[in-house]
């Protein structure tokens, strides 16, 4: 959870702007964006990314305490998991500031296991967030159309009191820009050439050679890892050569569906468990495939970045995932999943083939921090 402030000495400069804001992510804390700010003029307040729920009912009470009384702070920048409202309430000399809300997620949607289970109040929380904001910028468009479309759904759950016209409120003050993400910073095995894509001295592979398929996510119930297993134990009994890696952020207990899958898999699970950043990367430069299974994804930082060090992305015909990747690479069913994976596995000469063709039209622009750099400097203008 991060709140930043920036003080009212600080102006939009040329090529020296350096801006470091943290929220939480699939690889723990995640920078989001670099862009040359003099430290003297902004200040962050944060929390470590752990224990989110007490994060978010507390978080306030404990920023209002260590944010200076005596400040000339313009711009106010915090992720949605702040309760801005309560922080504004206990802090009132903060409502001078342009205040903006960061969405890297939202709570109206967040799948659960059952219904009863719903804590109803993280919800609450951003939906008077953004009330009490002056701009909310979601890192996807299927973000900011979720969030919108379940605020109604989400207000009738309480049994007696009817709660109208808060969508129009927060939805115009609403807008999506993508995370920006670093890509100069990965090493990237594909060459272009004069429009063509190329693979290049950093793969030495042969085109026959067995998929590298890699699922790069939280072991959560969210990122749905049952259905990984699933598709993987199916892959094995069909007996196609593949071999496979399962990282990402791993926590305390693991997920039920994981328990004995290297057993299962033997020597086709080469990698199992959470990977320093140097072999994270140097995976994706290996990678072939990279798959979601995701129940629950607002924009998939971790998928992208898979994308661009070369492996072919798929994931399901749902959530965010249609709003990036084209209809070829989506999946409707796990039958279907299963299917490509199989046809793509069985035959690796072709499927490098397809792979080729996928990146000649591909473009990753619209998500790079070039991009969208300049985007986020113009909403900190005051």
């Amino acid at each position: 959870m991060v709140t930043a402030i920036f003080s009212s000495h600080w102006h939009m400069g040329v090529g020296q702007l350096q801006f470091n804001i943290y929220v939480y992510w699939d690889h723990g804390d995640i920078n989001i964006f670099d862009i040359g700010l003099n430290v003297t003029d902004y200040e962050i307040f944060s929390l470590p990314a752990k224990k989110w729920h007490w994060r978010a009912r507390t978080g306030a009470l404990y920023f209002s305490q260590v944010i200076p009384q005596n400040h000339e702070y313009k711009v106010l920048f915090t992720s949605s998991v702040l309760n801005l409202a309560e922080l504004l309430g206990c802090r009132p000399d903060l409502n001078v500031c342009k205040k903006i809300v960061y969405f890297h997620e939202n709570q109206l949607v967040y799948p659960v296991r059952e219904v009863k289970e719903r804590d109803c109040q993280y919800g609450l929380n951003q939906i008077m967030t953004c009330l009490a904001a002056d701009n909310v910028i979601f890192n996807s468009n299927f973000n900011r159309t979720s969030f919108l479309d379940n605020i109604q759904p989400f207000l009738n759950i309480q049994p007696d009191l009817k709660l109208k016209h808060l969508r129009e409120k927060i939805e115009k003050k609403c807008e999506v820009i993508y995370f920006p993400i670093k890509f100069h910073a990965f090493p990237n095995k594909r060459l272009i050439v004069g429009g063509d894509v190329q693979m290049n001295s950093l793969t030495t592979e042969n085109a026959n050679d067995c998929l590298h398929l890699i699922w790069p996510h939280r072991w959560e119930h969210d990122k749905n890892p049952k259905l990984l297993v699933e598709v993987l134990l199916e892959l094995n009994k069909r007996q196609v050569d593949f071999k496979v890696t399962i990282c990402g952020e791993t926590y305390n207990t693991s997920p039920e569906a994981f328990e004995g899958l290297q057993d299962k898999l033997g020597s086709k699970l080469i990698n199992f468990g959470f990977l320093s950043r140097d072999k994270y990367v140097k995976t994706l430069l290996d990678g072939d495939v990279v798959i979601s299974t995701a129940g629950h994804e607002f924009y998939g930082v971790a998928m992208l970045e898979a994308t661009y060090c070369g492996c072919m992305p798929i994931a399901p015909n749902k959530l965010v995932y249609p709003e990036l990747y084209p209809k070829e690479n989506l999946y409707n069913t796990s039958n279907q999943l299963i299917k490509m994976l199989y046809n793509w596995c069985r035959n690796p000469a072709l499927f490098r083939k397809q792979r080729e063709k996928f990146f000649e039209y591909f473009t990753f622009d619209r998500y790079s921090a070039q991009h969208l750099v300049p985007k986020y400097l113009e909403k900190l203008r005051f």
